[in-house]
């Protein structure tokens, strides 16, 4: 049976495993849930997922959740993934592990927290308050500065000194990227500082080319469609104001 990796590429896990399978060849089928309409929350996703939380995979009888988890899970079990994503050698695994373990405590909730409070809960009505706004943004700041200074201190273009890409590298950097869903403005603000996360970013976009930018375009789209919806929104404000 083909593996199925069920997920959206809104969602930076998502891109990350998708990305993962086609740079190594895994054969897969990709099942669209619908996050923005809800269909997690549907009783079929239910059976696979019970976190309701994308992605997942179901390859045989196993069903597995958490995207690290899933990415360790495809390196161990799929002949022909290469070595450097998720190394034999158990000191350079367990750095993998930190970087991953540190990703959903710090940059994740920094991330996703500034992105959702911003941009996706006022796009759906739903209330966004400024203190928490702020408590996202310093999140992400700080996390930025860690990354910055202390995952890529060392020599190498990869987290951890590193000189070829492991899962940690691809995990997070689909999720820097997903702060493209902010307003430009924002984005070069908090992104400009961090030299070293830039050039990262670029680094792991050129060792997993052409998929990371194919599986990206998702992003970009939306984040087209974003910029256009608040540019309407501002435009009503502004009229409004005028009556």
């Amino acid at each position: 049976m083909v593996l199925k990796v069920y997920g959206h590429r809104i969602s930076e896990p998502s891109r990350a495993v998708i990305i993962f399978c086609k740079i190594n060849r895994i054969d897969f089928e990709e099942i669209q849930v619908e996050v923005l309409k809800g269909q997690q929350f549907s009783k079929e996703y239910g059976a696979i997922a019970p976190m309701r939380q994308i992605p997942a995979i179901v390859d045989g009888h196993l069903k597995l959740i958490e995207s690290h988890a899933i990415l360790i899970y495809l390196c161990c079990s799929f002949p022909g993934v290469a070595s450097h994503w998720y190394p034999g050698d158990t000191q350079k695994r367990a750095k993998i592990h930190s970087i991953l373990d540190w990703h959903h405590s710090h940059l994740r909730r920094g991330a996703a927290g500034l992105v959702y409070t911003t941009i996706l809960a006022p796009l759906n009505d739903l209330r966004s308050f400024l203190q928490i706004v702020i408590q996202a943004e310093e999140i992400l700041l700080r996390s930025l500065s860690e990354l910055e200074n202390v995952w890529l201190k060392l020599d190498g273009s990869f987290l951890g000194g590193s000189s070829q890409p492991s899962i940690a590298d691809l995990s997070l950097s689909c999720e820097v990227m997903q702060l493209e869903l902010l307003g430009e403005k924002d984005y070069h603000r908090i992104l400009s500082p961090y030299k070293k996360v830039k050039k990262w970013i670029e680094d792991v976009r050129s060792a997993t080319t052409p998929y990371f930018d194919e599986i990206h375009e998702y992003l970009f789209e939306y984040q087209k469609g974003i910029r256009e919806q608040m540019a309407t929104q501002s435009g009503k404000n502004k009229g409004r104001a005028k009556m």
